[in-house]
């Protein structure tokens, strides 16, 4: 981050309370590359499940209703949030819930389906919750025309803070399978080695970012739900006025529920369709984490030279032939080809779509528009995981056919990002934001 200059970002904003704010994208990405992608996912189907017809669809319905109980808060919270000046206090709830949630999900042993189920429920509402507000904070600390770069430097410390609590992990679990321990003995370790690592690299957010909203004047309407719902119904009756931003959400739907289902099924599929063993999907996830921590640097410099809109067309093109790839690869090289592009994209699109939604959030709304965004990026979570999931219980497991079938997803994307105009879109969120 040494070559971030001042002139990045804004006004009064330091290096180190970027640092910061990128941190808790560190923290909170082991939680995403241990526990939904590279280990919990695939012990909760093949062992805790059973390896039962049913169990790659059970995962991908408790993702999708915690992303529903997301959709349905997020908003209003950030909505509040703004009123409140309150993005801290939420981002500290936030990470205290995901830690613990992910903690006890070491007490998840075979059998517990259930249990498993709920833990990963409250762990991912908690996760997402966090996502959200930190997200919110970007329009604050960079400046509009380098965005691009400061999301970029947020989502590759991000993967470096995947890598680490995977590399623990995984040292780990090498170290218990020389023991000779079962799968039932290490993962649960590696739940709370991320749950750790969350919690200690957080700290580091909480000491460093400062909360820079006012809160709302006094002779505003009375604070509280009531009122924040009431403003956010008011951003949807007025959604002509921030139309690319909604034409943005709209593509963040498509090509987000492609990426959800990567995030959920990537070692599933690793290792049910292509065969590999636990300790080779580990390797793969972490090589994935390299790529996408590439990808979001590079991209994050890139997308403020190309355009926004090009760069992250450019790597929805990329998704698609991810997809294609692995559909049709019967060997473990093909799919680590598959698994290489898919890291630089994944790195990619997640930092140009947070900076896209930062460049056409009104000023004085960012934490509800992010709460929108958030909004957006649930619902896609919920529609491609569940569809992969349903279409593998239908066909009895045919995962090459929906791993085919998400290439749709990011060719709608690509399609609803056509009428985006970030210049149009920028002009109507200042025009809000000084009003």
């Amino acid at each position: 981050m040494s070559d971030l200059s001042t002139g990045a970002l804004n006004p009064g904003v330091k290096k180190r309370e970027v640092f910061g704010w990128a941190m808790f994208d560190f923290a909170n990405s082991g939680y995403t590359t241990v526990v939904l992608t590279a280990v919990f996912a695939a012990y909760f189907v093949g062992s805790v499940a059973g390896g039962q017809d049913w169990a790659t669809f059970a995962w991908t319905a408790a993702l999708s209703l915690s992303h529903l109980i997301v959709m349905f808060t997020m908003p209003a919270m950030g909505a509040w949030a703004d009123r409140h000046a309150g993005k801290k206090r939420l981002l500290w709830v936030a990470t205290l819930g995901c830690v613990l949630f992910t903690a006890a999900l070491a007490s998840v042993q075979p059998g517990a389906v259930l249990l498993a189920l709920l833990f990963v429920v409250l762990s991912n509402v908690f996760f997402s919750w966090g996502e959200s507000v930190i997200s919110s904070f970007l329009p604050e600390l960079a400046r509009p025309e380098h965005m691009g770069r400061v999301s970029g430097w947020g989502w590759g410390l991000g993967y470096v803070g995947g890598m680490l609590a995977l590399g623990l992990s995984l040292g780990y679990v090498i170290w218990a399978q020389a023991q000779g321990r079962s799968a039932s003995e290490f993962v649960p370790v590696t739940m709370l080695i991320t749950a750790a690592t969350f919690a200690a690299a957080a700290m580091v957010t909480m000491v460093l970012l400062k909360e820079r909203t006012l809160p709302q004047r006094a002779d505003t309407p009375a604070p509280g739900w009531r009122a924040s719902f009431a403003q956010l119904r008011d951003t949807l009756s007025r959604a002509r006025q921030y139309r690319d931003f909604m034409w943005l959400m709209g593509c963040a739907v498509a090509y987000q529920g492609g990426v959800a289902v990567a995030i959920a099924l990537a070692a599933i599929y690793a290792e049910q369709v292509i065969g590999f063993v636990q300790q080779e999907t580990m390797v793969l996830i972490f090589v994935l984490n390299v790529a996408a921590a590439v990808g979001a640097l590079a991209f994050g410099y890139w997308q403020d030279r190309l355009g926004h809109k090009l760069a992250l067309g450019i790597t929805l093109v990329g998704w698609v032939a991810t997809c294609i790839i692995a559909a049709l690869t019967t060997s473990k090289e093909g799919f680590w080809y598959a698994a290489t592009i898919a890291g630089l994209c994944m790195g990619s699109s997640q930092s140009s779509g947070r900076a896209m939604a930062g460049m056409l959030a009104p000023p004085r709304q960012l934490a509800e528009f992010y709460g929108l965004w958030t909004f957006a990026t649930r619902v896609a979570s919920i529609i491609g995981p569940l569809t992969y999931g349903a279409v593998t219980w239908a066909t009895g497991g045919n995962h090459r056919l929906a791993i085919g079938l998400t290439s749709l997803l990011f060719l709608a994307g690509l399609f609803l990002l056509l009428p985006v105009n970030m210049e149009r879109g920028r002009r109507a969120a200042l025009e809000t934001g000084t009003t």
